[in-house]
């Protein structure tokens, strides 16, 4: 299978909890057999989406047309995030909207999608400082089911599954249980 890991923190250091579930998941996914590609957000140069002719009618720029090129190649893609003021950083966000242009993700019309990209499949990792089921049950987790539902699946990307990693500055034996976990989802490619 071919693996696309997505890492969205915004912060090009590589030292955040993130960053270790992306390797745990890259690492096991590869001694697997299966072949793995990594963007990381931090690292590309794009502007922001201004325009609704600019969304439906621009040329990405290079960065993200490598990236459509990779999200084309991938079987499955992997969202890493960490979750700031209830949502994903901005720079995913606008990552997202260069990435999913209408006519790379909907066809020429998004009120009767295509569905070009129908076929893959998706996990989303989202890390946050607070417990996860406090985010899941009393947030609603309206983030997750926003990128979820308004993006991956109104693009045709099916199933989405997520893991919540709360407490992420917590315990030692609760990150390793975490870098297991992903280690385990990664040999999959789930």
């Amino acid at each position: 299978m071919n693996v696309l890991l997505i890492q969205g923190h915004p912060d090009p250091a590589d030292s955040h909890f993130g960053n270790a579930l992306a390797d745990a998941y890259a690492q096991a996914a590869e001694n697997a057999g299966h072949a793995v590609r990594r963007v990381d957000v931090a690292q590309l140069d794009f502007p922001l989406v201004r325009t609704r002719e600019d969304w439906r009618e621009g040329e990405p720029p290079t960065a993200i047309a490598s990236a459509q090129a990779d999200v084309l190649w991938a079987d499955h893609l992997v969202i890493f995030y960490p979750l700031w003021l209830g949502a994903m950083p901005a720079l995913l966000k606008g990552f997202f909207e260069q990435l999913f242009r209408q006519s790379f993700a909907f066809g020429k019309n998004p009120m009767r999608p295509e569905h070009p990209l129908r076929g893959r499949s998706a996990r989303i990792v989202v890390t946050m400082g607070m417990p996860a089921f406090v985010y899941r049950f009393y947030f609603l987790a309206h983030s997750l089911k926003n990128l979820e539902r308004n993006i991956l699946r109104f693009c045709g990307i099916r199933p989405v599954r997520s893991s919540l990693v709360g407490l992420v500055e917590g315990a030692p034996a609760r990150r390793s249980r975490w870098l297991q976990r992903m280690a385990r989802l990664g040999a999959r490619a789930r």
